[in-house]
């Protein structure tokens, strides 16, 4: 009998964990779904110009500034069709206060060609992104050859000499080279199949349960 007792609590046990990771999974559902209409929402709103107390992510944004191609990074990314190259980043002041500005992808090899450092600083339209965190997995960057995985903050310090504001400014507008990212709300959202995942689980689990215990009881 005791062996039967520590098995149902060790299966119900698990039948409520399974439980509880599916009914968290639903909460983040909810709140993914909710961020994909924000973020639709202010894409569709035209640009605002950027400012000190207006900053926020997926932000349309409108402003001028001064460019630096001198510490211009090249930052090795797929583009839409999944072919390798590079995205060009560069640091621009706006208003006394450092940003970075992605500015699209290029084939590896227009690197250092001048044709791509063409941008009208004086009519910069673009969407301001927070600044992901590094992948693990990704190889540390090589500052000498300027060679970039990933927009390490030390990194950068090191490269450029300045600090920038955590918001990046994805340009857009119709330049060939650098071909500028589309930002879109197409963003990761698998929590539906997960919740689906747990509660099969857990439903599994529970049948397997109740048959044993009625061909042994």
């Amino acid at each position: 009998m005791k062996h039967k007792f520590l098995f149902s609590v060790f299966t119900i046990f698990f039948i409520f964990v399974f439980i509880a990771l599916g009914s968290w999974q639903i909460i983040r559902l909810n709140w993914k779904n909710n961020l994909i209409l924000e973020i639709e929402n202010s894409l569709k709103n035209p640009p605002v110009e950027l400012s000190n107390l207006n900053k926020e992510n997926f932000l349309k944004i409108k402003t001028s500034g001064t460019i630096d191609f001198e510490k211009q990074i090249y930052l090795y990314n797929l583009n839409n069709t999944g072919t390798p190259g590079f995205e060009v980043i560069n640091p621009i002041t706006i208003k006394d206060e450092n940003y970075l500005i992605n500015r699209g992808w290029i084939p590896f090899e227009k690197k250092g060609s001048k044709e791509i450092d063409v941008v009208d600083q004086n009519n910069i339209i673009g969407t301001l992104r927070l600044q992901g965190r590094k992948n693990i997995f990704k190889p540390d960057n090589d500052l000498n050859e300027n060679y970039w995985f990933s927009l390490n903050r030390k990194d950068i310090l090191k490269f450029t000499g300045k600090n920038f504001s955590k918001y990046i400014i994805y340009l857009e507008g119709n330049y060939k080279f650098p071909k500028p990212k589309k930002i879109t709300a197409n963003i990761s959202n698998n929590h539906k199949k997960y919740a689906i995942t747990w509660f099969s689980l857990a439903l599994s689990i529970l049948l397997l349960y109740l048959y044993f215990r009625k061909k042994n009881y």
